[in-house]
C-alpha cells in the first residue's frame, strides 16, 4: 500500500514537469483564465481537465471545495508542527480512561489514538459545521462566508483591490498546504528527519 502511494505521488510529480502541449486553447481556457488564482508561474493550471466544458456554477464549486481543502490543510499543517514541537492542551482528552492530550501521538498516528467518543465528537463537530454553520454569501465569491452566524470575513476595511489580493494569498497558502501536508504524511511513513518538523 506505502510503495503504491508513494508511485502515485513520484508520477503525479513527474507529470508536472511535463512539457507543455501547444496547440489550440480549450474553452474552458478561455473561460477562466483571468480568474483568480490563475497567477504566475503556472497561470491557468488544470492538467485533469477537470474544467473542460464546465460552466461558472461547475467552476465556482470546484473553487469552494480547493478553498475549503486549503483552509483545513493549513489547520493541519500547524497542528503538526505545534504538536511534534512538544505543544498540547492541557488536561485530559478522556477522563473515563485518564488519558492526556500529551498521550496522543503526533502526525497520522494520533488520529488512531483519539478515543472513540472525541473522534465521534469531532465528527458531529465538523458535520454541524459543514451542514448549519458556514454559510456562502448569496452572490458572492466562493467561500465567502459571511453570511454565517459566526464572526467570519475580512479583518478590517479593505478595499476590492486589497480584498482580492487578499483572496489570492490565502488561495495559494492553501494550495501550498495541501502539498506540505500531503508530504509530511508521505515522509511519516517514510521514517527520518524533515526541516522545523524534526524525526518523523
Amino acid at each position: 500500500m506505502m510503495k503504491t502511494a508513494i508511485l502515485a505521488a513520484l508520477a503525479a510529480s513527474a507529470a508536472a514537469f511535463a512539457p507543455a502541449q501547444t496547440g489550440k486553447a480549450t474553452t474552458a481556457l478561455n473561460a477562466f483564465e483571468n480568474e483568480l488564482g490563475a497567477q504566475p508561474p503556472l497561470g491557468f493550471f488544470d492538467p485533469l481537465g477537470l474544467l473542460d466544458d464546465a460552466d461558472q456554477e461547475r467552476f465556482d464549486r470546484l473553487r469552494y471545495v480547493e478553498l475549503k481543502h486549503g483552509r483545513i490543510c493549513q489547520l493541519a499543517f500547524l497542528g503538526q508542527i505545534t504538536t511534534r514541537a512538544g505543544i498540547h492542551l492541557p488536561g485530559q482528552i478522556s477522563s473515563s480512561e485518564g488519558k492526556l492530550f500529551s498521550d496522543v501521538g503526533d502526525g497520522w498516528a494520533g488520529s488512531f489514538d483519539v478515543p472513540v467518543a472525541g473522534a465521534l465528537q469531532i465528527l458531529a463537530f465538523v458535520g454541524f459545521l459543514e451542514l448549519a454553520g458556514w454559510k456562502q454569501a448569496e452572490g458572492s465569491f466562493p467561500g465567502d462566508f459571511s453570511a454565517s452566524g459566526f464572526p467570519v470575513g475580512f479583518l478590517g476595511d479593505y478595499d476590492e483591490e486589497e480584498k482580492l489580493r487578499k483572496r489570492a494569498i490565502e488561495l495559494n497558502n492553501g494550495r501550498a498546504a495541501m502539498m506540505g501536508i500531503l508530504g509530511l504524511m508521505v515522509h511519516e511513513q517514510l521514517g527520518g528527519s524533515v526541516p522545523i518538523v524534526g524525526e518523523l
